[in-house]
């Protein structure tokens, strides 16, 4: 079947590379006896991921957006004035905490306004039409920070921000949000828990970060009441359950709900191997998922869909996993293969199981409510 050509944007910036997360050991701060390292949130599989488009010649179709700051009203759309203050402070000062698990260093303020602002780029050229679809390549990520502080590594919530921006200065009324994050995407759910605008969707490994947080109980709250799905698989969850939750649950809402726009939450650490996560997705799974997506955006909003990157933690395999995703998104083919695919497909457990069936089960029932 011929692929679908798509104006598909693509966002990024070199400074997004020169937030500073220190010398951490992994995610975790350094200190005896934990020698230091590199942290986990460090600018190579971005870097790598970007090269790999400009390698395989995939850049050459995409429609390059130039990325701007993000104003402070717009970040107070979510976030409180404390927050913003923090960030500014430890940012022109020489770094220090901006939430919880969130370092940032000397210079970090303006590059996550850049990195929020890069966002609301690609949702402009996607609501003024000048392209169907795009992709935001940014760092630092943003779907755990929650109003009043940073988390897992976020400072601004980028993908919240975005659709704020598109209720506020659009005029959109139905927003979806589909998170493939291995990590639940507690600060976007908690944007919009009681707004019934914003359908919010994440599909995550159950329990893995925040701690206690991403239940399939947690539906939403007043007007926003099943509004908020949560879809935990169990660690080792493949293709096959990830498939198989979208075909269940997370496209039948989204034909429920009819959004004026999707936006994606882009985190590449379900995929197999990745080093803050216990998934087994890969390139051609992420490929997948994007083409499910896309024709469910081509159903209800034209084709408008915006992906905003999230986590992501091996700088082997994630530039092919964005590959695949880029692909998708415009119709454009290059030829490279993955070569970690063979590996990553012949993993055990990789079909559908049947505790993993279980767990998507316990989600149906919200998905009824719509």
């Amino acid at each position: 079947m011929a692929l679908k050509k798509r104006r598909t944007g693509f966002i990024c910036h070199e400074l997004y590379m020169w937030h500073d997360t220190g010398n951490y050991a992994g995610p975790m701060p350094y200190g005896n006896p934990v020698q230091p390292d590199i942290h986990a949130e460090n600018p190579e599989t971005k870097r790598r991921f970007r090269n790999l488009l400009e390698v395989s010649g995939l850049n050459e179709a995409l429609h390059m957006i130039k990325p701007r700051h993000a104003t402070e009203a717009e970040i107070l759309r979510f976030h409180t004035p404390e927050h913003l203050e923090n960030v500014k402070k430890i940012s022109a000062d020489t770094g220090g905490d901006a939430g919880f698990f969130t370092p940032a260093g000397r210079g970090s303020y303006e590059i996550a306004m850049l990195s929020a602002g890069g966002v609301l780029a690609g949702l402009e050229a996607i609501l003024e039409g000048s392209v169907d679809n795009a992709y935001a390549l940014v760092r630092p990520p943003g779907h755990h920070a929650i109003a009043g502080e940073g988390m897992g590594f976020c400072i601004f919530g980028n993908a919240a921000l975005a659709g704020m921006h598109a209720f506020e200065t659009f005029g959109l009324s139905r927003i979806a949000y589909v998170d493939w994050d291995v990590h639940h995407g507690n600060g976007t759910q908690s944007a919009f828990y009681d707004d019934p605008r914003a359908l919010t969707i994440s599909v995550h490994q159950d329990n893995c970060f925040p701690p206690d947080s991403g239940h399939v109980h947690e539906t939403g709250s007043g007007k926003g009441d099943g509004f908020n799905i949560n879809i935990p698989l169990p660690p080792g969850s493949g293709v096959g359950a990830y498939e198989a939750a979208f075909d269940q649950v997370v496209l039948p809402a989204l034909d429920r709900f009819e959004p004026e726009l999707i936006i994606v939450p882009s985190g590449f650490d379900a995929g197999a191997y990745d080093p803050l996560g216990r998934m087994q997705m890969h390139s051609e799974g992420y490929r997948s998922l994007t083409e499910k997506l896309l024709s469910t955006a081509d159903r209800h909003c034209a084709g408008r869909m915006l992906l905003t990157h999230e986590g992501g933690y091996n700088s082997w395999t994630v530039p092919f996993f964005g590959l695949a995703v880029m692909e998708a998104l415009s119709g454009v083919k290059t030829g490279v293969e993955d070569p970690f695919l063979p590996l990553h497909a012949g993993l055990g457990g990789q079909d559908l199981q049947p505790h993993q069936q279980l767990a998507i089960d316990q989600a149906l029932p919200t998905l009824k409510r719509l």
